[in-house]
């Protein structure tokens, strides 16, 4: 998406704003993958997601037909609905967009190799 786009999609309630990061495919299988970067707090363990993006991203899921995963900068692993089962609501926030989020305790997180799985070593 263009950035001129992407820029003024952030400041309108359109789910396109929302749209993930990466499609990647292994074998026959298509994910959508959405990277949060910087959104696990060191000093709490938990990460701050959006509730905007969450339910955006269980419709874009079931519209799509296809899988969706939130990649933390820990490589730990959730979809929408772990957010939204393991999550509490947090306050809204003064720091950054300001907007309503879940928190999630990374120790529910999947491990990014039980989902993706682990590429084979290379023999020379």
């Amino acid at each position: 998406m263009a950035e001129t786009v992407s820029r003024i999609l952030q400041r309108t309630d359109s789910g396109l704003r929302w749209e993930p990061d990466l499609l990647a495919a292994r074998n026959d299988v298509v994910v959508m993958i959405d990277c949060k970067a910087s959104m696990t707090s060191r000093s709490t363990g938990r990460h701050a997601v959006e509730r905007a993006a969450v339910k955006a991203h269980q419709l874009l899921a079931a519209f799509y037909d296809l899988p969706l995963y939130y990649v933390f900068d820990n490589l730990g692993v959730l979809t929408p609905l772990d957010v939204r089962g393991a999550g509490r609501r947090g306050p809204h926030s003064t720091v950054g967009s300001g907007a309503p989020y879940y928190l999630v305790d990374a120790a529910v997180d999947r491990r990014f190799d039980d989902i993706f799985g682990t590429v084979p070593a290379r023999v020379a």
